[in-house]
């Protein structure tokens, strides 16, 4: 189903449950966003949507009266009582993993939409049982650039492509996947799926993922096959274990005194184009992802000379913490900072 029609049934469930009143096919028609103006396109759409919510098992309930709906013209609602939940009882174990749910899924995805139909009712002076709106479809809130794409592409069944810059690699590579799921593991998320190149399962992490993800196929071509658990795939598989590496950084003289405790071959750097007191060190790493935003805390004060996937890491972790912060006054601090990860 795609992203628009899932938003227009989403908008006429949430006007139908709102309504005290048989709303009629026209009120609907301009209380709901998506609906074309046509009057026979308008007419087809509604049906179609309407069996669609019949099969969904949403009790749609045929009707007038004559306070609304036009008199004895035919109306539509949602008897809240029919379309709630029956009483659920949880055991203590069930309420904690539900507690634990809620704070990944923490908003509706169509809540935007759906506030702008109630207030379209309420403009048009239909009243409204707000309580009764609840949202209905959640999305897990995640920062990752590749996370929407990948989702949706699992959601669709549609082949997908990206550049990949693989553990201890100083380049991308283009991937082609058929995606089965995307898991999130120890705060980090991956996709897991069938690697078209490698002819293999793999399993990519999304913070690894460089620019767009592209479709690479039509909607509907992936098959996920039976018996496959995504979870499992990506918790067994890990991350590789890298080897330590070197990293040389400069360290400004008299600051970023963590990085010094642990800091080897320091060494002072005569003056000349880096304005101020340096001194170059070599530090140890493993993982480029996990360490770049601990030199990234020290802004001006640490400067990563190599490796190139560290020094990457850096500025990209920068970026996306300018990018979050807004619009500075101080536009050159930013591109300094920028620099900083070079």
């Amino acid at each position: 189903m795609s992203r628009r029609k899932t938003e227009r049934l989403l908008n006429l469930v949430v006007c139908l449950l709102a309504t005290r009143r048989y709303l009629t096919a026209e009120q609907i028609r301009r209380a709901v966003p998506g609906y074309p103006d046509s009057d026979e396109a308008f007419k087809r759409m509604f049906e179609r949507d309407k069996e669609e919510l019949r099969e969904l098992g949403v009790p749609l309930e045929v009707g007038s009266d004559q306070q609304g709906g036009g008199g004895e013209e035919i109306g539509y609602r949602i008897p809240p009582q029919a379309y709630e939940l029956p009483d659920i009882h949880l055991t203590p174990d069930e309420a904690a993993v539900l507690g634990l749910a809620a704070r990944v899924w923490q908003r509706a995805s169509m809540a935007e939409a759906a506030s702008g139909a109630l207030l379209k009712l309420r403009a048009a002076g239909v009243e409204t049982d707000v309580p009764a709106a609840v949202g209905i479809e959640p999305r897990v809130n995640t920062h990752e650039p590749a996370f929407a794409a990948l989702w949706e592409a699992v959601r669709d069944g549609r082949p997908v492509a990206f550049d990949y810059q693989g553990i201890g690699r100083t380049s991308v590579a283009r991937r082609h996947l058929e995606p089965w799921g995307v898991v999130s593991r120890r705060g980090r998320w991956y996709v897991v799926g069938f690697d078209r190149d490698r002819d293999e399962q793999r399993v990519f992490r999304l913070s690894r993922i460089a620019g767009e993800v592209a479709a690479d196929g039509p909607a509907g071509s992936v098959t996920v096959p039976d018996g496959v658990d995504v979870r499992r795939i990506a918790f067994d598989w890990g991350d590789p274990v890298s080897e330590p590496r070197p990293a040389t950084v400069r360290l400004r003289r008299g600051a970023a005194q963590g990085p010094r405790r642990w800091a080897r071959d320091v060494r002072p750097v005569e003056a000349g184009a880096w304005d101020g007191e340096w001194d170059e060190a070599v530090l140890t790493f493993r993982d480029a992802d996990r360490f770049a935003p601990y030199l990234a805390r020290f802004a001006d004060d640490v400067v990563v000379l190599d490796p190139p996937d560290l020094r990457e890491a850096v500025i990209q972790h920068l970026k996306s913490v300018l990018a979050a912060a807004g619009p500075h006054p101080e536009a050159g601090h930013g591109e300094r900072g920028e620099m900083n990860g070079r």
